[in-house]
């Protein structure tokens, strides 16, 4: 018997449980890809953006930093000039940062919508692969207390091999999305640390001109 039609056999064996938990997997893996996709489309960008103004974001190039702004729409670029559009008046160094940090929030949102969905999605199908299994069991032991002495015993194995196998399939389904609901949090925290080191970079290096100036004068 081949690999799919031991799949076949192992779905249909399970009962009506199966068929929930089978789409609570698409669904996940639905979101998971939609969400991957996503995050790496922001990254790939706040990367290309930041090799592009290193040197003027080593520098303190305002200038050079909006340029790039106006032709790019990556995130990294659209938070540093949300801060230079806040230097343009009177200000002070949290003015500048809370500019930012605006920025960050509202892209924070993005990146973690539909991301907690993963984790309820792997928690119900575990609890539905051991719901299963219980209305299994509850089954067959209701049949085996009517069957014939000699068949109780082959039919109980065969019954709680059959409602064991809900439980499976919710493990199946539970451990991927746990997993990738691991990697998309890191993958959102590490494009979220990578824009608050640009910001922090930005603020010392012009902190640091600022000083230079201030020495000049005196």
């Amino acid at each position: 018997m081949s690999f799919f039609d031991e799949m076949v056999k192992f779905l249909q064996e399970g009962g009506f449980f199966m068929a929930p938990i089978g789409l609570l997997f698409i669904l996940g893996l639905v979101i998971a890809l939609e969400r991957w996709w996503f995050l790496r489309s922001i990254h790939s960008a706040n990367q290309s953006a930041l090799q592009a103004i290193s040197h003027a974001l080593n520098k303190g190039d305002l200038y050079g930093i909006t340029q790039q702004a106006r032709q790019s729409d990556a995130a990294v670029l659209a938070m540093l000039q949300n801060g230079i559009n806040r230097m343009q008046g009177p200000h002070r160094r949290d003015d500048i940062e809370y500019a930012m940090e605006e920025v960050v929030l509202e892209l924070t949102m993005r990146l973690q919508k539909r991301t907690p969905f993963l984790g309820t999605l792997a928690n119900v199908a575990t609890l539905l692969g051991l719901l299963g299994t219980i209305m299994g069991l509850i089954t067959a032991f209701a049949a085996v207390a009517s069957a014939d002495p000699a068949q109780k015993a082959s039919l109980l194995s065969s019954s709680i091999s059959v409602a064991m196998n809900t439980t499976a399939l919710g493990l199946m389904t539970a451990i991927p999305l746990v997993f990738v609901h691991s990697l998309l949090q890191s993958r959102t925290a590490s494009i979220i640390d990578t824009m608050e080191m640009a910001g922090m970079k930005l603020m010392n290096v012009l902190a640091q001109q600022r000083g230079q100036q201030d020495g000049q004068k005196a």
